[in-house]
């Protein structure tokens, strides 16, 4: 475990209702990003390096969140801009055909849990309401909802289009407010740096495939932030309160 922060050294004896994070903190997610990448790569590699391509599509991702928000359909959309940038708009017709059907079959890729995902969800059950908050595109992250067998298990859903403070803020004010509220992802960026800045409790969960994206520094030395080896530690975290 990190030695940044471990699960003795929080109180969260207050926690009343927990969030989840859902791609790469309960399902895996990001290897299909990583493959259609490589595919990617492969494509145009008669006219770019490799290190040149990834760098101007998380160029172009970057640019276009405002526009397509998270999700497959944005990657794929990024995936032909940056195509057409790099062959001076000469791209050849099979390509783009090829990067479209290869969003269509990450768009239709089985679910596989991560470990230990509905013990946690079971575990966090225990304390009190659970909520599973996501981002990404609505329909993509209803069918991997419904496809992971968890669906039932939480008391409320939220598909949003960025992890903001004032977004935890609101998500957890039904349910006894933010300040006893916990919430549980693989990013630290979206999923435990703005939730403690809202004044609740980020428990990171980190993951070996990772976005460049969602990379943030940890918040150290914050009395509500835990590091924890996978998901199958939430429990000793809860019980110690």
């Amino acid at each position: 475990m990190s030695s940044l922060a471990t699960p003795d050294l929080i109180d969260v004896s207050e926690v009343h209702c927990i969030a989840f994070d859902a791609d790469d903190t309960l399902w895996h997610n990001e290897r299909f990003f990583k493959l259609t990448q490589a595919r990617f790569a492969e494509l145009l590699a008669p006219h770019a390096e490799e290190s040149d391509l990834e760098a101007r599509l998380m160029a172009a991702e970057r640019r276009n969140l405002g526009h397509y928000g998270f999700g497959v359909k944005g990657f794929v959309l990024s995936m032909i801009e940056t195509a057409l940038e790099v062959t001076q708009h000469k791209v050849p017709g099979n390509v783009i055909a090829e990067l479209i059907a290869a969003g269509q079959d990450m768009l239709q890729y089985p679910i596989e849990l991560l470990p230990f995902a509905a013990e946690a969800v079971a575990t966090a059950k225990e304390r009190g309401p659970v909520l599973l908050i996501t981002k990404g595109d609505l329909l993509d992250q209803e069918r991997k909802l419904a496809q992971s067998g968890l669906g039932e298990m939480f008391d409320g859903v939220e598909i949003v289009s960025d992890k903001q403070p004032h977004i935890y803020s609101r998500i957890f004010e039904p349910f006894g407010g933010v300040q006893r509220g916990m919430m549980i992802g693989n990013s630290m960026k979206s999923d435990v740096v703005p939730m403690i800045d809202a004044g609740g409790f980020g428990i990171y969960v980190p993951q070996d495939l990772a976005w460049g994206f969602e990379h943030a520094e940890p918040p150290r030395n914050q009395p509500r932030f835990a590091e924890l080896p996978d998901l199958g530690a939430l429990s000793d975290l809860l019980i110690s309160a």
